[in-house]
Parts: C-alpha cells; sequence; structure tokens
C-alpha cells in the first residue's frame, strides 16, 4: 500500500537517467595505480554504506584529471557492479575527492529527490534481495545500468519530507557510531590491560610473590570432541558445539546441530570449561575460544573442537585471549592441516602468579573490563534494533513526519 502523497519509481527515473559504468581497463591500467593520490573505490572499499577511503587503490591527479566523468560528487550513490551486488555506499560531503572504480556503478540522484534518503532506503533487505535475484551472470553476479535503473523504489510525498526523515534516522546512525566506537576503545584498553596484568608488568598492591611458569597440561587436560556422521543429525538431539558457535569469544546459537548421541557425563560441557577451535579450514580460527556458561552446558563439542577443564578457568579463559596464547598457536600449527593437537595444546607454557589470590584478582578485574565491553554490544544491538524499526515505519510511510516540527506522528 503506497500512503497517501507518497509514489512507486526507480532509481533510473529519480536519477533522470543519470547511471554510469566506471572506466574500462583500457581507460585505467594496473600498473597506474600509486601509494599516493587520488581514491580509485572499488566494491572491497563500500562498507555499511558507506566508503572506505583508506583501502582505496590510488592513482596520480594527472591520471585522475583524465577521467573527469567519473569523478564522485557529494550525493553520488556508489554500487557494486560484481560479487556482492547488494553493496552500495553513499558519498558524503566532504568525500568528493574519489573516483568511480571499473568494479562500481555510479548514480546521481536529481535535485527532486534527497539522496540520504534514498541510501536509507536501500538499506532495506528487500531492496538487497532485488539486486541478488536480478544480477546477471553465472559464476559471478554482474550488474549493469539497465537492470539497475529499474530497482524498484517508493519515495516521500516531497523532497523537505525525504530530508526530516534522513535526519531522523541519521541521530540513530550517530548513536550506532558512537557506540561502536566507545566498544572499540573499551575493547583497546581491555587489550592493554591483559598485556599489562598476564605478564606481571604490573601488579596489584600486596602481591609480591614470584611468579611460576607452568605448562597447560599442568593445571587442566584436553576433552577430545565428537565424531558424528550426518545421519547422526537430528531437529532435538544435543547440541554439539561448533567454531560457529564462537562469536568475538562468545557463545553464539544461531547455527546450531543437533544430535543423536550418548555420552559419558566427563565428555558433556560442564561450567567454566574452555571450548577451543583446535582445527579449521580457516587458519585464524585456530585458537579462538570461550567460557561455557548456561545453555551450553551439558552438550557435546565438535571433533575440530576440544575441552580444556581444570584449574582457575577465568584466568586460563583470559590466557587464551592473549598474544601470547596465539603466538604459541601458530607456532604449533600443522604443516599442511590448519589444525593443533591436544598434546601440543598441553605443552604450552605460561608465567602465571603463585599466589592462587593474585589469579582471582587478575581474572576479576579483566572479567569486568570485558563485562563493560558487553554492556556496550548490548547498547549498540538495541540501537540497531530501534533504528531497523523506525526504518520500517518511517521508509513505508506508515508513520508520518510533521514538516514543520519534525516530529514523528
Amino acid at each position: 500500500m503506497v500512503p497517501n502523497g507518497w509514489k512507486l519509481t526507480s532509481l533510473g527515473k529519480v536519477c533522470s537517467g543519470n547511471l554510469q559504468t566506471g572506466p574500462f581497463g583500457s581507460q585505467l591500467h594496473a600498473h597506474e595505480y600509486c601509494d599516493q593520490g587520488v581514491a580509485v573505490l572499488m566494491p572491497k572499499d563500500l562498507h555499511n554504506f558507506r566508503a572506505n577511503y583508506e583501502s582505496a587503490a590510488k592513482i596520480p591527479v594527472e591520471k585522475a584529471s583524465e577521467l573527469t566523468k567519473h569523478h564522485l560528487k557529494s550525493g553520488d550513490l556508489l554500487f557494486s557492479r560484481r560479487g556482492d551486488v547488494s553493496r552500495f555506499a553513499l558519498i558524503e560531503e566532504g568525500d568528493e575527492s574519489a573516483i568511480c572504480g571499473t568494479g562500481c556503478l555510479k548514480a546521481t540522484p536529481n535535485s527532486e529527490h534527497s539522496s540520504i534518503f534514498l541510501s536509507y532506503f536501500l538499506q532495506k533487505h528487500a531492496v538487497k534481495k532485488w539486486l541478488e535475484q536480478n544480477a546477471v551472470g553465472q559464476t559471478m553476479p554482474n550488474m549493469n545500468t539497465a537492470i539497475l535503473s529499474e530497482l524498484p523504489l517508493m519515495v516521500a510525498s516531497s523532497k523537505e519530507e525525504e530530508i526530516k526523515i534522513a535526519k531522523i534516522l541519521s541521530t540513530w546512525d550517530k548513536a550506532i557510531s558512537t557506540t561502536e566506537h566507545l566498544i572499540d576503545n573499551s575493547k583497546q584498553q581491555k587489550k592493554a590491560l591483559m598485556q599489562q596484568l598476564l605478564t606481571g608488568k604490573k601488579r596489584f598492591v600486596g602481591f609480591t610473590k614470584a611468579w611460576k611458569q607452568i605448562q597447560l597440561g599442568d593445571i587442566g587436560k584436553c576433552i577430545t570432541g565428537l565424531t558424528y556422521k550426518p545421519s547422526d543429525t537430528t531437529d532435538d538431539g544435543m547440541l554439539v558445539l561448533r567454531s560457529s558457535n564462537i562469536q568475538d569469544s562468545k557463545l553464539a546459537f544461531e547455527d546450531n546441530v543437533f544430535v543423536n548421541a550418548d555420552l559419558k557425563v566427563k565428555s558433556k560441557t560442564q561450567e567454566n570449561d574452555i571450548l577451543v577451535c583446535v582445527r579449521n579450514g580457516s587458519k585464524n580460527l585456530i585458537g579462538k575460544s570461550t567460557l561455557i556458561k548456561g545453555r551450553a552446558i551439558g552438550q557435546a563439542h565438535g571433533a575440530f573442537m576440544t575441552l580444556f577443564r581444570g584449574k582457575y578457568p577465568l584466568y586460563v579463559s583470559q590466557l587464551f585471549q592473549s598474544d601470547e596464547f596465539f603466538r604459541q598457536v601458530n607456532m604449533n600449527l600443522g604443516a599442511t592441516i590448519n589444525s593443533i593437537n591436544t598434546s601440543d595444546l598441553h605443552k604450552f607454557k605460561f608465567s602465571i602468579p603463585s599466589d592462587e589470590e593474585e589469579i582471582d584478582v587478575i581474572a576479576s578485574c579483566l572479567s569486568n573490563a570485558e563485562k563493560e565491553v558487553e554492556v556496550l554490544q548490548q547498547q549498540l544491538a538495541d540501537l540497531r534494533q530501534e533504528k531497523k524499526a523506525l526504518m520500517q515505519q518511517l521508509l513505508t510511510g506508515k508513520r508520518r513526519i510533521k514538516i514543520d516540527e519534525m516530529e514523528v506522528v
């Protein structure tokens, strides 16, 4: 249903046909790129609906002057032409000194519409789905100006209304951006704190005993994961924890596998076990870990995982996030397969406090720092959900705004 005054249209119409492909290979050669100069934006540089100029390749100013028709200006919309064709970015004020790259398409909305409003509409899941379904090519999806011009849009009754809607949604974006920066800062602060506390460079008042060197096998043991066949999987059996169940060092349950299995008690996960990825197709995932809590207790873990069960779990879980842990992981990776075996893991060496009370204090301090990050991450998730709900209301005209007061009604 189209709200009163709103209308259905297409990207081609709101751009008055002003859609353009980036320069052809004959116009811009690989050897012409350099370290400094004018940014050439490609699909890889389009992130979260904005352009990343730091990651973009550069060309000399002289070469850029030969490609004036491909220069970007404030309000342009830049789309990926191949691969992930749902990627796009709004070119904002102050970001005009760049060129539409070979792998992109440029769309310039006419003066009757707000580019910022359109950029919010383009974030809708329905738009992403349309772009993916209408792309051409079997092995790699491709987009062209003819297809892109047909992209369905719904626009507000006036440019003024579009601007007001965009301003309201921009408020949420600013809050989201601020929270993301706070999370990054908190993570960096926690990492610095780990480097100080887990190495003994910084110690709490009252603790003076010398630290001791241990191997992980001295304070615990690894428990091998479950091997199962596809025929063992079921809809409601025992949860098998895999690498996908660890996201940002936390338990995640979006991608679950269940099996029919009868495990001994000691093979089931217990509270404060540490789940570790020890084998994976991706080298970067080896060593990622999380503490077993809540829903994950009493479950199974896959053959590419191991459980470390032993003393000082809260402290050891912090060790498993440290640079020193991953240094030893990289030293012990298999030559042909991305894996570490449990016998090597048992031999990992660390210096730890001799005083168990100092161990507890360090673990508590780092856990509190972790909780601060978690609080911010929840705030970020809430803001994103609020923005999503608001977009659903404002970009469909279900909730209208009073133009004079910019009040949502």
